[in-house]
């Protein structure tokens, strides 16, 4: 399909890679002007320069702190003074944030990645439904959340705690905002082949994504794009409030699966304390 999204505006956090890539050339695709906001300025430029090459010129670059209350307004702002109007927000910048034992993790670690996935968040559903509801015509917030916001586990505490505070986050704002025609969902992907998962080491990881989930092969970029553009569309008028899982069936056989596929994932690819930046895309 084409034009699904003709004449929309979106902002789309941590487009300079993986899903925010994919998903700033799939509303591209589909008739819409982006805004790409990242806080790495070479990548976001990148990502702008692929969606030149491609003919699309609707297509500009901001670069953004996401933590950052002044820089997710601004990059709001922009949208509307570049492009007229705004219809969507996708607060999709992420990173892996705080690891460790719950015992042995740092309050920085914690607050830093509170502050990157979950006061995100607020503060794109916040600047995104002013702007919207100033206009009076509705629109679309959506959240890139995840299935460790979903399951039980003994891993990854910060991260999924804030993932699922992302959910509960939406839930909230989608009954807050249903009465100005502003719908508010989040995506949770599960294993995803992206440079933040693969961290460069894409041939050696991507065989245990492919055995990672009941689907015989791991997720891709597009696969969580797609549902993004749907949720930014019209064809999504009378979804509010929910998070669409985007895993492969991981969570359908239960959260033990999940947890022996995510400890056998990160065993070796990742620090065994403090900060997992990994190719944030933020």
């Amino acid at each position: 399909m084409v034009d699904r999204l003709k004449g929309k505006v979106a902002v789309i956090s941590g487009g300079g890679g993986g899903i925010g890539r994919a998903s700033t050339l799939r509303f591209l695709e589909e008739g819409a002007s982006v805004v790409v906001s990242d806080i790495n300025a070479t990548t976001g430029n990148e990502t702008v320069a692929v969606a030149n090459k491609r003919g699309f010129k609707n297509v500009k670059f901001f670069r953004a702190d996401v933590s950052q209350e002044a820089d997710v307004k601004a990059s709001i702002d922009f949208a509307v003074a570049e492009f007229g109007r705004l219809d969507c927000v996708f607060n999709n910048a992420g990173l892996g944030g705080a690891i460790g034992p719950i015992t042995e993790m740092g309050v920085d670690d914690w607050d830093f990645t509170m502050a990157m996935l979950l006061r995100s968040v607020f503060l794109g559903l916040k600047h995104g439904a002013r702007v919207l509801k100033a206009q009076g015509q509705g629109g679309s917030l959506i959240t890139t959340s995840s299935v460790a916001g979903l399951v039980g586990g003994n891993q990854n505490f910060a991260y999924a705690a804030a993932k699922a505070g992302a959910i509960q986050l939406t839930k909230r704002a989608a009954t807050s905002l249903a009465p100005d025609f502003i719908r508010v969902n989040a995506i949770a992907p599960g294993f995803i082949v992206t440079p933040l998962t693969h961290r460069g080491r894409e041939a050696e990881v991507r065989p245990f994504l492919d055995k990672a989930q009941p689907w015989p092969v791991a997720g891709e970029p597009d696969d969580v794009a797609n549902v993004a553009v749907f949720l930014a569309s019209d064809e999504s008028k009378f979804i509010t409030g929910t998070a669409v899982t985007v895993d492969g069936g991981v969570t359908a056989v239960g959260s033990d699966r999940f947890n022996t596929a995510f400890n056998g994932f990160s065993r070796g690819s990742m620090p065994t304390t403090g900060r997992d930046v990994g190719n944030t895309g933020l």
